[in-house]
């Protein structure tokens, strides 16, 4: 509208330079200036969206803000995986905001609330899809079976399991202090034999973790342990059999050898018996009466020829 008003002024000698033809500018630019107030209004168009409500506006950039500090946490906690234990706090300020918006604010009324305004007035609903992206990842994740049922803090199985898995990478650190490695097979490095029983309760928790998971669990969800839980293990294997080239006794290793080899002698066994029993058991020829008969009446007839 203002290049149209700075016109306005000119419009004296440009007549002059025109002549006739200034008559139809004038008009020109007349339909033109009522056409930007009635699009402009009295006081202009506001810097923001117009059919939003000051409270909806004030929804919007807090669950911007949060969706911000959510993806940046997100991000930093990538690798190591810490997503869980160091993002749940941000996750559930997100979901509360989005919350709020979807619940009518104030006194908005039904056809211009909150949620009509933000959500559902366009094809591409960015701020929905944002929402689903979070839920998404976060399932994915498993953060559930790392947190208390409430979703405030980490369960006490979580934290059990974490305090297990910094002092391992504490005795692994220690043990290493002016150390040459040397990584070939069956090196049995300091590592192995000092951090031995640490890295077995680790390990045994962990396993205890996935069946108490499986049967529904402290979290009550029934799926896998979080990406935090996994990750970690993962770490703790990689660097104990890989890197140090260590190994825990299994003390089920009798046991199933026993077994293993009795199963192996089964066949041994099923073989020689049958081959013991066919020969014990000799087929035996039994003549038929008649045939013993005329047996005896040719030997009569040989003896008295």
């Amino acid at each position: 509208m203002a290049p149209v008003r700075c016109l306005l002024p000119l419009l004296p000698a440009l007549a002059l330079a025109l002549g006739p033809a200034a008559g139809e500018l004038r008009l020109a630019l007349g339909e033109a200036e009522e056409l930007a107030e009635e699009l402009w209004g009295a006081e202009g168009l506001p810097g923001d969206l117009p059919e939003l409500e000051p409270e909806c506006r004030r929804l919007l950039a807090a669950f911007a803000e949060g969706s911000a500090t959510l993806t940046g946490c997100l991000g930093r906690r990538a690798r190591p995986v810490r997503l869980c234990q160091d993002c749940h706090r941000h996750y559930r300020r997100l979901l509360a905001q989005y919350g709020s918006i979807a619940r009518a604010v104030g006194n908005s009324s039904e056809s211009h609330n909150c949620a009509k305004s933000i959500l559902t007035s366009d094809r591409l609903q960015i701020v929905v899809t944002l929402s689903e992206f979070f839920n998404e990842t976060w399932e994915t994740a498993n953060c559930a079976n790392c947190l208390k049922n409430s979703s405030e803090g980490l369960s006490n199985s979580t934290v059990e399991f974490l305090d297990l898995f910094n002092k391992s990478l504490t005795c692994f650190e220690h043990n290493l202090q002016g150390q040459a490695i040397d990584l070939s097979p069956n090196n049995y490095t300091e590592v192995c034999k000092n951090c031995n029983e640490t890295y077995k309760m680790l390990n045994d928790l962990y396993n205890n973790l996935q069946r108490m998971n499986r049967q529904g669990g402290e979290s009550g969800h029934s799926a896998h342990l979080c990406i935090d839980v996994e990750d970690a293990m993962n770490i703790t294997r990689k660097l104990w059999s890989r890197t140090f080239n260590c190994s825990v006794p299994c003390s089920d290793t009798v046991p199933v050898i026993a077994v293993s080899s009795f199963i192996l002698f089964l066949p041994i066994v099923f073989y020689l018996s049958s081959f013991l029993h066919s020969k014990q058991k000799k087929r035996i020829l039994i003549l038929p009466k008649r045939i013993q008969s005329n047996a005896s009446l040719v030997n009569i007839q040989e003896k008295y020829s």
